[in-house]
């Protein structure tokens, strides 16, 4: 599965961007699973690659691949599928300790490597649904994520914590993210939710091209929802951040982390760690939601253990 992947990402490069020049040695080949390629996780492991090819000296080829989210690339990471999956902090804390879809089975090789970007819990509507909170979703038909998928676990969360039965209150639909951003558009679905850092594609789309409303996710229930959670944070969306958010909007966010297994070698780890963190200001400037990233806060929300190889680094630096 893991070598099919390999040679059909390298033959559409080809197609692409012309022939792949093979190197003096044979490179270590590398895979990071991101989310849909409308999302903001896609963009890290598509720019962590870029940067771990630009600045491995041939050491590595990197590929960041669209993938179904946190649920699967951390069920691909244990099983050797991808070498770094990207992954919402509280899914990596379910699957270190054996809840929700790991519930009885914690994955004891996961491991921590950084975190990323805040990712904002969203709910999104269109002004003529008559959408103006959580409650008024009843009825309407509304996506809450494929399965396998961060964002759905949050927004199946938020129903429950507002009293909504996602199976007999709403018409809940599975689409992956850039079918949701279309089907608001084309008035199949009234609302949808979706877990992501600020700005997405995935928001400016519907945004830019209907009216749209972001609905705020802030109640008792939700703030003691979160409270014992060190994984779950309070936020909101800045006026300006798309079209028709004119106030701030609250909500809360989990962390989108890099995570591997203890099957990766370290100086594996080491090396990509060690790229990322002295590289920074690259990564800060290809993608809006990267450029508050510091180190400090990249080795915050880590629900996992470190793996050895970052944790290498981070010593090296005095950051542990």
């Amino acid at each position: 599965m893991r070598k099919f992947l390999l040679t059909a990402l390298t033959a559409a490069i080809v197609a692409i961007g012309g022939a792949v020049t093979t190197p003096a040695h044979a490179a270590r080949d590398l895979l990071i699973g991101g989310g849909s390629v409308t999302g903001v996780y896609y963009q890290v492991a598509l720019h962590v690659c870029n940067l771990i090819n630009k600045h491995s000296d041939g050491t590595y080829n990197c590929v960041g691949r669209p993938a179904l989210g946190s649920v699967f690339n951390i069920n691909a990471v244990n099983r050797g599928l991808l070498d770094f999956g990207v992954a919402q902090s509280d899914r990596n804390w379910q699957a270190a300790n054996g809840a929700a879809d790991w519930d009885g089975a914690p994955v004891e090789a996961l491991r921590s490597v950084f975190s990323v970007h805040p990712e904002t819990v969203l709910l999104v509507t269109r002004a003529d649904t008559g959408i103006d909170n959580v409650g008024d979703l009843v009825g309407h038909p509304v996506n809450i994520g494929n399965p396998g998928s961060g964002q759905r676990g949050n927004a199946e969360d938020v129903l429950r914590l507002y009293g909504i039965d996602v199976d007999n209150d709403i018409e809940a639909e599975g689409l992956q993210q850039n079918e949701a951003s279309r089907a608001l558009i084309d008035q199949k679905i009234d609302a949808f939710f979706y877990t992501v850092g600020n700005p997405a594609a995935a928001i400016e789309e519907p945004a830019n091209s209907t009216d749209i409303r972001i609905i705020p996710i802030d109640s008792d229930a939700i703030r003691s929802f979160i409270a014992d959670k060190p994984y779950y944070v309070m936020t909101s969306i800045q006026p300006g951040t798309y079209n028709g958010v004119d106030e701030p909007v609250e909500t809360y966010a989990v962390k989108a982390t890099v995570v591997a297994s203890t099957m990766l070698e370290d100086q594996v780890v080491y090396d990509v760690v060690k790229i990322v963190m002295e590289n920074l200001d690259e990564l800060r400037a290809a993608h809006a939601a990267f450029k508050h990233l510091e180190p400090a806060t990249m080795l915050e929300g880590l629900s996992a253990p470190f793996h050895p190889g970052a944790l290498q680094y981070y010593e090296e630096q005095g950051w542990m």
